[in-house]
């Protein structure tokens, strides 16, 4: 006698971003390094129906956390995400394929633009909080080539070279806390 499992990314019902515990954040090679960065407001909700998950985010642009203010205005003007013509930056995805490794197929829109992605990551199994609330944690990143999504500033170094790289990694680190 043979069994089948069925395989879903987290118990059925509707799931919210604990935005406290989250991050959505992003890394570009910079001159010698890399720059990071991250979305302080987030938000996101994860539902789950039998097989089919739909997960869905934004963050808003006005948010954008570096380490200095003067930066941060930069990355808010239009030559980076423009927050006054497109304050949010967005996500949805219904093609969610849980097993050891989640792979997430769906479409992020930034500055208007909206391209298909695929995320690649992992997510915890359902677990009870100091409260009794069900969590569970998924984490999730991809690259970008930021020049698709209209973001084209850098900067010539002497060699000629440009100072910030076009492919951008974003991680986000969700909690989720089912709700009632």
């Amino acid at each position: 006698m043979s069994t089948t499992e069925t395989l879903t990314i987290a118990p059925a019902g509707s799931w919210q971003l604990d935005p406290v515990h989250s991050s959505v954040a992003f890394e570009v090679d910079y001159l010698a390094g890399t720059f990071k960065g991250d979305f302080r407001e987030v938000e996101a909700t994860l539902d789950v129906e039998g097989e089919s998950a739909r997960l869905e985010g934004t963050a808003k642009v006005s948010s954008v956390d570096v380490k200095d203010e003067n930066l941060a205005a930069h990355l808010q003007s239009p030559d980076f995400f423009d927050a006054e013509r497109h304050p949010e930056l967005r996500f949805t995805a219904e093609d969610i394929n849980p097993g050891e490794a989640v792979t997430v197929k769906g479409e992020i829109t930034i500055k208007g633009v909206t391209k298909p992605i695929v995320l690649a990551g992992t997510v915890s199994p359902p677990l009870a909080d100091y409260s009794g609330n069900e969590r569970i944690g998924l984490k999730l990143t991809t690259t970008i080539d930021r020049t698709e999504f209209g973001i084209d500033w850098n900067l010539p170094l002497p060699t000629g070279q440009p100072a910030l790289a076009n492919e951008v990694q974003i991680v986000g680190d969700l909690y989720f806390v089912k709700a009632d």
